[in-house]
């Protein structure tokens, strides 16, 4: 299974690369397709009941979008009698489900749940890539999604307090971070710059929950670790939360500059004021390890990586670095 797994992958980022350079709907339908196709496999990988379960639902979730997205085409191709404006309310409802976005995100707590890391940093990253430059290069229903700009912002602050899942907290971070996607998604450069530094989070944040097989708040005050290891995770949830001086701050920033601009004053407001929940709930998950001694058995350690755990401090802290490079060129 081990194989497949390097038949699947590049398949997969080969169908989304079909989606980004097509000129006609077919041909971008035909891509979301064949990566749900491909990234089923990879999802089922681990024989499982959990498995199984999740790549149902993904499944499901994914082809009623797809055949929604189908018929509006199909629609619009014949000139039935239905408005224009109703085929770009109904196409965006399709992509915000393939996102995950709310008021359509139920499914992505569901299935990251039920998921190993590996699958999970997949589903928050470079499956959102297509869904978003559709939107960002569609005339889609502007409505509908400020609608869901909103609730995603609101739905992924407030859906994370309650949790004691670290992959269910995960999802509705990346529900929440997906807002702030969507806000700047008519600015290629900047939604592009956003997903990129949100992956290099996600994915130093599951390396190590992976490392210390993390799948619970409670597991984390039951592990070994360095004080260097706990300095890098510490730095990891205040870089998810958006708070300066990390890396993290600097899509935040770029989106903040983006609507003032724009003059949307109203949705910055509500969107910084529900960044500070999120960061609540990623220092809910560090509060206890940073100030508790480890209470696990000695002999049953991990081998700390102090190369790896340099460099995500190294990516952590660089936000002042590249500021002073933008400032002396």
């Amino acid at each position: 299974m081990k194989k497949s797994k390097w038949l699947f992958l590049p398949l997969m980022m080969m169908s989304t690369m079909i989606t980004i350079s097509s000129n006609n709907w077919i041909s971008m339908w035909m891509g979301l397709e064949l990566n749900m196709m491909f990234f089923i496999p990879l999802m089922m990988k681990d024989i499982n009941k959990s498995s199984s379960e999740a790549s149902m639902m993904y499944f499901f979730t994914q082809s009623t979008s797809s055949i929604i997205m189908l018929m509006m085409m199909t629609i619009n191709t014949y000139n039935y009698y239905i408005n224009n404006m109703t085929i770009n309310l109904i196409i965006t409802i399709s992509l915000l489900i393939k996102l995950g976005a709310a008021p359509f995100h139920l499914w992505m707590p569901e299935i990251m749940s039920k998921m190993k890391w590996s699958k999970c940093i997949i589903l928050m990253t470079w499956q959102k890539v297509a869904p978003l430059m559709l939107i960002s290069n569609s005339q889609m229903n502007e409505l509908l999604i400020n609608l869901s700009i909103f609730l995603s912002i609101i739905i992924g602050s407030i859906g994370g307090i309650n949790q004691t899942s670290l992959r269910k907290m995960m999802s509705y971070s990346s529900i929440n971070h997906l807002g702030w996607m969507l806000t700047i998604n008519k600015s290629m450069n900047s939604w592009i710059i956003y997903l990129a530094i949100y992956s290099i989070m996600v994915l130093m944040i599951c390396y190590t929950f992976m490392k210390y097989k993390l799948y619970f708040i409670n597991q984390i005050n039951n592990i070994n670790m360095t004080m260097m290891d706990k300095t890098s995770m510490f730095m990891m949830m205040l870089s998810m939360g958006g708070l300066p001086p990390f890396i993290g701050f600097l899509p935040k920033w770029i989106t903040i500059q983006c609507m003032i601009n724009e003059k949307q004053f109203l949705l910055i407001t509500v969107m910084i004021l529900f960044s500070l929940i999120t960061l609540m709930y990623y220092m809910r998950i560090m509060t206890s390890l940073m100030l508790t001694f480890s209470t696990s058995i000695k002999w049953v350690t991990i081998k700390s990586n102090k190369m790896m755990t340099l460099l995500i401090i190294m990516i952590n802290t660089s936000l002042p670095l590249i500021l002073m490079m933008d400032l002396f060129s």
